[in-house]
């Protein structure tokens, strides 16, 4: 029986709402760990104070647009997987598009639960967001490391992911990466 997620032809391309979800993710992404990183090494004082408003608000906006994401694959599955793929590299491809969706949501939800246990308020555009959790300094210093090894986590799913897409690219020479790209390109040919 013919697998369903593997394709015989050309593959199809995502659509233009996938690829500025992937997209904008992406950057979201980049501005995160960018303000997160410069905000750690900061001292406490008035630059801290104006990054962490800055790296919660890209936090809950990445959140908000992975639902949305989210809600856009429900109902727009992803194109099909070339033909020739090994079903280990095709079980690959849908468990780290999984990890990649699951940690974009749980990283910023463990960022908006480690500030409400340690009693920092989240604001968002102005807009302050209730608490989560009571303040509990012991909980908010174990969800600081938990989200220090989510982001760590999400890094390393971004690099696989990255390199898997290379991979398709340049080795394999098929369509993997290019159906994600805005613009249309010419189709390789085989060497």
């Amino acid at each position: 029986m013919a697998d369903p997620l593997v394709s015989p032809v050309r593959l199809e391309r995502y659509g233009l709402t996938a690829q500025a979800l992937h997209w904008v993710m992406f950057l979201l992404i980049v501005a995160a760990f960018g303000v997160g990183l410069w905000m750690a090494g900061l001292p406490i004082g008035p630059q801290r104070f104006k990054a962490v408003p800055w790296h919660k608000a890209i936090g809950v906006t990445i959140f908000a647009v992975m639902i949305l994401r989210l809600l856009w694959r429900w109902r727009h599955p992803a194109p099909a997987l070339p033909a020739g793929m090994p079903a280990w590299e095709r079980n690959a491809a849908h468990a780290s598009h999984w990890a990649l969706y699951l940690l974009m949501i749980v990283v910023p939800l463990s960022g908006y639960l480690m500030s409400s246990a340690l009693g920092f308020a989240t604001v968002v555009f102005g807009v302050r967001l209730p608490d989560l959790l009571e303040r509990n300094r012991e909980l908010g210093e174990t969800l600081k490391t938990v989200h220090f090894f989510l982001n760590k986590t999400l890094l390393a799913v971004i690099v696989l992911h990255f390199a898997a897409a290379l991979k398709h690219h340049f080795i394999d020479r098929d369509d993997v990466l290019r159906r994600m790209l805005p613009w249309r390109a010419r189709p390789l040919e085989k060497s």
